[in-house]
């Protein structure tokens, strides 16, 4: 009986392993820059050279259509997009590429996470913006990079705006930012640089931490956490690396190379899922711990 219980408890396992595909496409050139899991596994994929976000079922290997926005603007792009499940809407990061204007514009959207309804729209302010990667903190809030304008954003619950959290010029080419517990990280993508956003009690910003890593990076861009680790990717060098910080030093462990200009990474439960831009998909592999 007991055998015979554990080799179910194994097929299960296996099927259900199974059941959720190892690689999804989207689109060719649809160049996802960014990918989040929904709460009920499902995998949604921005495109940064198209107006629509795209969802893939979990027993699915390739994504369809969730959201288009080209009717309001053809030239729109998507670059973060984040599912919030408490909230139950989806962050995304909506960038107006107008013919013939050298500064660029973006909005922080929201959408329906189940019917993908627009909810919400806060147009980031200055002559030009790039609204680039999103968090939720630990308070809730949204935090927002913008890289062309070196600065973060924080959105609190229930805000009609974003409030101006940092700006710095050590954060020009800001891209992405996530929490380790309480604590906040962002890297940049032009300068190869790796940042702890110190906050005091009250919410506000310090003088930023620069985190000596003990190897290179090139093009950091998308940067997700789990288990107390950062796991980002490396855009210049084809590569996804775990980045374990100890106070002010960070030590690089490469997960995988090879691959074709990865932005995007999202752990969830035992996977971590990686975007390759310009392969149009995502592929996964056992979340190291």
């Amino acid at each position: 009986m007991i055998r015979i219980a554990t080799a179910t408890a194994c097929l299960s396992a296996l099927l259900t392993t199974m059941a959720m595909a190892a690689t999804v496409t989207v689109p060719a050139q649809s160049q996802p820059e960014s990918i989040t899991i929904a709460p009920d596994g499902e995998l949604i994929l921005g495109s940064a050279s198209s107006p629509k976000i795209y969802r893939a079922r979990k027993t699915s290997g390739a994504a369809e259509i969730f959201i288009d926005v080209s009717a309001e603007d053809a030239n729109a792009t998507f670059l973060g997009v984040l599912a919030d499940g408490a909230s139950n809407i989806l962050w995304a990061c909506q960038i107006a590429n107008t013919p013939g204007n050298p500064n660029r514009h973006s909005a922080l959207r929201g959408f329906d996470l189940k019917t993908g309804a627009a909810k919400f729209r806060w147009a980031l302010p200055g002559e030009t913006n790039l609204c680039n990667d999103i968090a939720i903190g630990p308070d809730k809030a949204l935090y927002v990079s913008d890289t062309s304008a070196s600065r973060i954003w924080r959105l609190k619950p229930g805000a009609p705006e974003g409030e101006l959290l940092i700006e710095d010029r050590a954060l020009n080419g800001i891209d992405g930012l996530t929490f380790v517990g309480t604590t906040l990280y962002a890297n940049n993508v032009i300068s190869n640089n790796l940042y702890r956003v110190p906050m005091d009690a009250s919410g506000k910003a310090g003088k930023l931490v620069d985190i000596w890593m003990d190897k290179p990076i090139k093009g950091p861009d998308g940067m997700r956490a789990a288990n107390g680790k950062l796991f980002l990717t490396e855009n210049g060098a084809g590569k996804v690396d775990m980045v374990t910080v100890t106070g002010d030093i960070a030590a690089i462990t490469v997960l995988k190379d090879g691959l074709g200009t990865p932005t995007a990474i999202e752990p969830a439960g035992d996977t971590l899922w990686m975007g390759e831009r310009t392969a149009d998909r995502a592929v996964s592999m056992p979340l190291p711990k």
